[in-house]
């Protein structure tokens, strides 16, 4: 029988801001969307040639469980990057960990999901052995969501809306960046959209930063928010107040 594998980017032993507790973080290769403010351009494309790795659940299982001893309060296996976009390769994983009693996170905007099959048929398998997801949520408005991806966000919505039908626990996280989604009006509509949700465990803004910004020079390609500095503080503090961010 064919082993599943996936096209791993890198891993992190002692992740603490993936999910609840320590975690061994599974960055994967290949992600659909294209953020401006992306600090991994050179994970975007599924390929071996920038150092990513054809491994295996089992593979990646035995490194992970070296560390189980630090998977106190909750922790446990994280999945990031682009995972849908290896759909079967997470289910694999997620089986197998699950097996083994491990508390597993998938770290996600969404960009694959569809309710066309097979994906939704898998998706909805793989729900069965995940225990959280991280959903980031770039920018709530369907224009500037094209702007600052170059994807739409209606897909995105849907499988928010799904994940709340199915009552699977949330974590809510938006990126916030100054002259793109970083606006009362969106916020507020984002808050809206959040309301509407049963299953929103926490809402975290993520400050945008400008520390990948050397990466897209490195691989020839221009920087789209070159000159566009950090939120203030007080935009981050108002950005939490708006989205009643724990």
């Amino acid at each position: 029988m064919t082993q599943i594998k996936g096209l791993i980017h890198s891993t992190e032993s002692f992740g603490s801001v993936d999910g609840p507790g320590v975690r061994f973080i599974i960055f994967v290769q290949g992600c659909p969307l294209r953020c401006q403010f992306c600090h991994n351009p050179d994970t975007w494309n599924m390929t071996d040639k920038n150092g990513a790795t054809w491994r295996s659940a089992d593979e990646l299982l035995a490194q992970a469980l070296r560390y189980r001893t630090y998977w106190k309060n909750g922790g446990g296996i994280t999945v990031s990057g682009g995972p849908l976009l290896q759909i079967d390769f997470l289910l694999d994983l997620f089986k197998k960990a699950k097996a083994k009693g491990i508390h597993t996170t998938i770290d996600t905007a969404g960009g694959p999901f569809t309710r066309e099959e097979p994906f939704f048929s898998k998706f909805q398998e793989l729900m069965q052995y995940t225990d959280l997801l991280l959903v980031d949520i770039k920018h709530i408005d369907e224009k500037s969501h094209k702007e600052l991806t170059g994807k739409t966000n209606k897909n995105i919505l849907d499988m928010i809306r799904f994940l709340s039908d199915i009552k699977k626990p949330v974590w809510i996280r938006h990126v916030l960046v100054p002259e793109r989604n970083d606006y009362d009006e969106y916020l507020n509509r984002l808050n809206d959209f959040i309301q509407t949700l049963d299953n929103v465990e926490r809402v975290e803004i993520l400050p945008y930063h400008t520390l990948g910004a050397y990466k897209w020079k490195e691989l020839g390609l221009d920087y789209p928010l070159e000159g566009i500095n950090p939120p203030s503080r007080e935009r981050v503090e108002n950005a939490k107040k708006i989205l009643h961010c724990s």
